[in-house]
């Protein structure tokens, strides 16, 4: 980075620091935000599992709320994550977070939310980090936090308002596949829960009266002609391993994609992953006995936590904390993905053990699943096939933008580029 750094509170107006004692809650009101709503996968902060606060105790019990435009700062439990305050306003803040309003004479508030994103500042912060079991920053070292400074404000502002720009763009494009997924979890469900398929007449099957046999393994009605298996029967379930990590030859910056349940958590939100933390090298492949795995296989995480699913984007393998389905002939990812999906209840209650809760393969194979005929899995997979592709590509399109993003910001802070290139 170049010398020109400021130190935070130097470009800040006021502190909004509601920390202290335990705010009262109402059942109703206005709604109390906690650091769970601060997510970098957002510029503003959602609305998760949020307490509410009456009208009292909105006016007599904080010190200050936040104003459009303020920074909210995580300063406990995930230090360093920041989100922006929305106009109109419509929450409060007490406890774990901070708001940094900027002095507009000093610094643009969209520049510094940029910067306090970047993986520079983000590791300035995590080296002031303090506890054991829950980490927290202190107010008192945001002083020791220094913000790299432009060649002009005008530079600052136009990065500012790139970064804001890619991540609308970033944040529309998983708007749009929030919506695809339900339409195509929505679909599997009407046609292989509720049975009401298009029929030979493209009339709702069951709705229809289609004719229902009880079937004694599945302790339920199914359409005739349909059968019961497991999920061994629609793909082949296979597991992963780790090579020796204290051989360097076995992993590499660029080679066979290896997956772990950790990146997969990082992955949530999206259906499809290309690659993880690290890649394994064809050393590593032979020394742990990897097998590679199609585009289209479908990850499932197998233990800490059991439950994390994927589609491999690319060939890739994973480690072995999963138990993944390469589709057998005759089913689709489309139709594998949501089967298994569908199943994760019973999975997590066939799961075992005393530290963490675990699936071994041969007990995930004896899952009971529907198996249908398959011109219905045929037609449900042309249906969805668009909607799986279309999602596919805003996700590859968001790893491009977020990868510009973040490969921008420093360039520009280096001056190793500028807005105009």
């Amino acid at each position: 980075m170049k010398d020109n750094m400021t130190p935070l509170t130097d470009v800040l107006d006021f502190i909004v620091d509601n920390r202290g004692k335990t705010v009262p809650t109402s059942d109703s009101g206005i709604p109390l935000i906690a650091t769970n709503c601060i997510k970098h996968s957002s510029i503003y902060p959602t609305f998760d599992n949020v307490r509410y606060v009456n009208d009292e105790t909105m006016k007599t019990w904080f010190r200050a709320h936040p104003k459009p435009n303020d920074i909210i700062f995580v300063n406990k439990g995930t230090p360093g994550r920041v989100c922006l305050v929305p106009d109109a306003v419509g929450f409060c803040f007490a406890q774990d977070m901070m708001g940094f309003r900027c002095d507009p004479k000093k610094i643009d508030y969209q520049y510094l939310f940029a910067v306090l994103r970047s993986n520079f500042i983000q590791q300035k912060i995590e080296n002031f980090h303090v506890g054991l079991v829950i980490p927290h920053f202190k107010k008192g070292d945001l002083g020791h936090i220094k913000i790299p400074r432009l060649s002009s404000r005008q530079l600052e502002l136009a990065v500012g308002k790139l970064y804001i720009k890619l991540s609308k763009k970033i944040e529309l494009n998983n708007q749009i596949n929030v919506e695809l997924e339900a339409m195509a979890k929505t679909l599997y469900d009407y046609w292989f829960v509720q049975f009401d398929f298009p029929d030979a007449n493209s009339k709702p099957y069951k709705s229809s009266g289609g004719k229902m046999v009880y079937n004694e393994v599945l302790k339920r009605d199914i359409p005739e002609g349909w059968e019961n298996g497991s999920l061994d029967d629609i793909g082949q379930v296979v597991g992963g391993s780790t090579p020796s990590t204290s051989e360097r030859n076995n992993f590499a910056d660029i080679a066979t994609p290896w997956i772990t349940p950790n990146d997969l958590s990082k992955n949530q939100g999206n259906k499809f992953i290309s690659r993880g933390a690290q890649d394994v090298t064809a050393d590593g492949i032979k020394s742990a006995s990897l097998k590679t795995y199609p585009t289209g296989t479908v990850l499932l995480s197998s233990r800490a936590p059991i439950g994390y699913m994927a589609i491999a984007q690319n060939p890739l393998t994973t480690n072995q904390g999963f138990k993944s389905f390469i589709p057998n002939k005759g089913y689709s990812t489309e139709f594998v993905y949501y089967s298994v999906r569908n199943s994760l209840k019973t999975i997590e209650q066939y799961s075992s053990g005393s530290t963490f809760k675990e699936i071994s393969g041969s007990v995930l194979k004896t899952v009971k699943t529907i198996l249908p005929e398959s011109k219905i899995v045929d037609d449900y997979t042309a249906t969805v096939a668009d909607t799986f592709a279309r999602q596919n590509n805003l996700e590859l399109e968001n790893q491009q933008l977020s990868s510009l993003r973040d490969w921008l910001l420093p360039m520009l802070m280096n001056g190793q580029v500028t807005v105009s290139q």
